[in-house]
């Protein structure tokens, strides 16, 4: 079998293979020996074509790639847990520490915007910059979801590991930093977080 490629080889074809050969994208496959420079042309005779296997009509379905499932996160807050869920299954689930009642986690449906490893804290009393690292407030990995007036919502890891399952943060998900890991490493921006009470 031998690679025709209509540059070289249309010319002595004959019509009806030339046309065959571009319907077929520029190239067919040929049985058959090519023209060697200088010894003529090849006769229709001499090549068989062979058409691509091309799917039946109605069944364009079967080559189309499969349809990923997106993330999603759902907080919680009487649980005090996220679930990681992909489509109707629940994959994961993390214990969490949720906003004080004085700085509650607002509720509803959310889009996440902010990734961050190794996130720098900003003290939001003080102004002041800590470096990142596993015992910065905001841990290992920052997963920003909602604009408030107050400032960014998200999980993230925390090396206060004690107020994790208590009501206890200024509005964010504190998570153990292992957790935030797992859980950033499987969701992207654009991922839904849906908080419910």
């Amino acid at each position: 079998m031998t690679l025709l490629h209509p540059s070289r080889y249309l010319v002595g074809l004959g019509r009806a293979v030339a046309i065959a050969l571009l319907l077929n994208g520029g190239a067919a496959i040929a049985e058959g020996r090519p023209a060697e420079p200088g010894q003529g042309n090849l006769s229709p005779d001499q090549v068989t074509l062979s058409q691509p296997d091309l799917p039946a009509l109605g069944t364009w379905d079967l080559y189309l790639p499969e349809e990923q499932i997106q993330p999603r996160i759902l907080i919680r807050l009487s649980d005090r847990r996220v679930y990681l869920y992909h489509g109707d299954e629940v994959v994961a689930s993390y214990p969490v520490a949720i906003g004080h009642p004085d700085t509650p986690t607002p509720t509803g449906t959310y889009e996440v915007f902010q990734m961050v490893v190794d996130p720098a804290w900003q003290s939001p009393w003080t102004g002041e910059v800590h470096p990142p690292g596993p015992n910065s407030a905001l841990g290992v990995r920052w997963i920003g979801f909602a604009e408030m007036p107050n400032g960014v919502i998200g999980l993230h890891g925390t090396p206060t590991v004690s107020s994790i399952g208590q009501a206890a943060s200024n509005g964010c998900v504190r998570m153990h930093n292992a957790d935030v890991m797992a859980l950033f490493d499987q969701v992207g921006v654009g991922t839904m977080v849906v908080v419910v009470p």
